[in-house]
């Protein structure tokens, strides 16, 4: 029988309320399940596939956990991350009246590309099938779970199937012998009255004949 491929995990990345999340998931549906919308941010435009390198090897490292990290920011993906660092400061800071003046925000500096090497692909191929085939080990503890509540379930239905068979048969078999009984007593009333009346009859024949001799007597 041929093995089942496992499905190869991607990395998709979206923003939600203070933090920018990501998970490793085979499918698009998979990672809308995980991040909890009720909406297909990917259709919105809210949410995408990421190639980004660090990302796709935090979310490998951890198949179908949702990572976050403050959102805006470039730090790394953790499974618990603070909150944004300038909404701390905002509670913190009184409010002024008066409106500070803006300052003019310097550029952030990119982060000088990475260059693929052979072994860092094969590293990440490597990382890539790992992460798939912990996510499908885990898809096949919940299905063996699954099989397992089934089997229990069936075989609790089968038990109380028998035991309703078991009470019907019962039942059958009392009321076959209620019944047999019943015909025999009305079996037996039958000729207790075919009995009484035949004795009736015989009674009627002789208090006849007596009352006539009775009645010769007295003449």
């Amino acid at each position: 029988m041929p093995r089942k491929r496992s499905r190869k995990l991607k990395t998709y990345q979206t923003s939600l309320g203070f933090y920018d999340q990501a998970v490793a998931a085979p499918s698009m549906k998979a990672a809308l399940e995980a991040w909890g919308a009720r909406s297909n941010l990917f259709h919105q435009g809210i949410a995408k596939q990421t190639d980004d390198p660090d990302i796709v090897a935090a979310t490998m490292a951890a198949p179908g956990v949702v990572l976050r990290r403050p959102v805006g920011s470039d730090g790394p993906f953790t499974e618990h991350a603070e909150l944004p660092t300038d909404l701390a400061d905002d509670e913190d800071k009184p409010r002024s009246r008066s409106r500070p003046k803006s300052k003019s925000k310097s550029k952030p500096k990119k982060r000088p590309a990475r260059i693929a090497t052979k072994s860092s692909r094969t590293d990440d191929d490597q990382d890539a099938r790992r992460a798939a085939a912990a996510f499908a080990k885990e898809e096949q503890r919940r299905e063996s779970a699954r099989r397992k509540e089934e089997a229990a379930r069936a075989k609790e239905r089968a038990r109380r199937d028998k035991a309703v068979a078991a009470a019907e048969a019962a039942l059958d078999k009392a009321r076959h012998e209620h019944q047999a009984r019943t015909d025999e007593i009305e079996a037996e009333r039958a000729a207790l009255d075919e009995r009484a009346e035949a004795e009736e009859t015989r009674w009627d024949k002789q208090r006849m004949k007596l009352e006539d001799a009775v009645r010769r007597a007295r003449e």
